[in-house]
């Protein structure tokens, strides 16, 4: 994002659409100077091919192929005193709106409404709708992947100098005002958060606190019952080409069905840079689980707001949109190979074995399957890059367990081609 210019010339030359607003910008630049104005665009249409995406597909069951987009216009403002942020978003799935369309409701939804005021230049307060991207995205991360990601309406206070330190609050009523009621669709009716992030010149240290209260019905009332998620993230670098990270969450407090929470979650992962265009990676996650019939206590790790497809395969058979929440956890041991041979062009290749953490049912084998992924992005210039990707699940008999009616031994995959344009129409 840089300065705002804009010449008499340039006013000359534009088309007469064009004159108007960029005219109207120049004569206001005097009011903004020494500010910061960004207007962009993203248009990303993705489509894919499923057959046992997210479950398992049936012995019978037929493949689907679909295309969805996104499609965003978003505006920034930076000055001394105060940053402004506006994201207009549509996402839709081609085909699922009539040609000679209407008006119709949340045709197009605000993804990011907010205003950040700055008290001093290491210390503020930002309000309103917004991204959360902490850390790894673990626990808060934005699920850029779906076309809809995920913001939250809260306030944030912000102090970010050689430590960094944000509290985030959020309170949710919607159409029952007088009862200090919410039944409205988000997953939490108020939540609280502490952030603390310390970085060495190898070293980084990252501690969370997280108080999410979950609106409930008992007796008649609602109530709103906590549950605590405590920990952090530390990474080293013991050489030039090693890296080292570890996670490491703890869950207590009470779930909906007020269940006492006792779960877990820890990753450990080394990086290695194979040469100056390959890198490699070696990790194991493990996320706590209830045995079958467990009904006392809850000990199934949740990661909540995180971007879990990131973490445990781009299949999404786990802990995405909801899935494997209350179930046997899972043990992830994972590589991972990254290279950039050619200039413009990334690979992947990602290999997961899933099992179970938690006992399952008839004392069942706890092998839930392999995951091979794969993905290839080649940048055709700053402002446009075209991805393609296939992904094989080899689904073990217990998977059947976890991911009811489907067949495991019915062929598991998906693949994917997106198309990413971000022009910049002013900065």
């Amino acid at each position: 994002m840089g300065n705002m210019e804009v010449s008499r010339n340039q006013c000359r030359v534009l088309p007469c659409s064009g004159i108007m607003v960029w005219c109207t910008l120049w004569l206001l630049l005097p009011a903004v100077a020494g500010a910061q104005f960004s207007l962009t665009g993203e248009y990303r249409p993705r489509s894919e091919m499923s057959h046992g995406y997210g479950t398992l597909a049936g012995e019978d069951q037929k493949g689907s192929l679909f295309t969805s987009q996104r499609t965003r216009l978003n505006l920034l403002f930076s000055s001394e005193h105060i940053r402004t942020g506006l994201v207009l978003q549509d996402v839709r799935v081609w085909g699922n709106q009539p040609q000679l369309v209407e008006n119709q409701e949340k045709a197009v939804s605000l993804h990011e409404g907010w205003a950040e005021i700055l008290f001093t230049p290491v210390f503020s307060l930002k309000a309103g709708r917004q991204e959360l991207n902490y850390d790894d995205h673990r626990i808060f991360g934005n699920v850029g992947w779906t076309q809809q990601a995920r913001s939250h309406d809260l306030f944030l206070l912000k102090y970010e100098k050689e430590v960094k330190v944000h509290l985030g609050v959020a309170h949710h009523e919607n159409s029952n005002r007088r009862n200090n009621r919410y039944d409205g669709p988000d997953a939490y009716k108020d939540m609280q958060f502490a952030w603390f992030h310390k970085s060495w010149k190898n070293e980084s240290l990252s501690l969370l606190f997280l108080n999410n209260g979950v609106p409930v019905i008992s007796g008649g009332e609602q109530e709103t019952r906590y549950a605590q998620t405590l920990g952090g993230r530390l990474t080293v670098k013991p050489a030039s080409a090693v890296s080292l990270a570890a996670n490491f969450y703890y869950q207590t407090g009470k779930d909906n069905l007020n269940r006492d929470v006792n779960a877990l979650n820890l990753l450990a992962e080394l990086s290695a840079k194979m040469n100056p265009t390959a890198t490699a990676t070696f990790g194991y996650e493990y996320l706590s689980g209830n045995d079958a019939g467990e009904i006392s206590e809850n000990k199934a790790f949740n990661p909540l707001y995180g971007t879990n497809h990131k973490f445990n395969g781009f299949m999404d058979y786990f802990y995405v949109g909801g899935q494997h929440i209350n179930g046997p956890g899972l043990n992830d041991i994972y590589f991972k190979w990254a290279c950039s041979r050619f200039k413009k062009v990334q690979w992947n290749l990602h290999i997961h074995y899933f099992g179970a953490a938690a006992a399952l049912p008839g004392a069942a084998r706890k092998y839930l399957g392999t995951e091979v992924d794969w993905d290839l992005t080649w940048t055709v210039n700053p402002a446009a890059k075209i991805s393609l990707g296939y992904s094989h699940m080899f689904a073990g008999e217990s998977m059947e367990l976890v991911k009811p009616g489907g067949d495991h031994q019915s062929t598991q995959n998906w693949a994917y081609l997106m198309f990413s344009v971000t022009p910049a129409f002013l900065k």
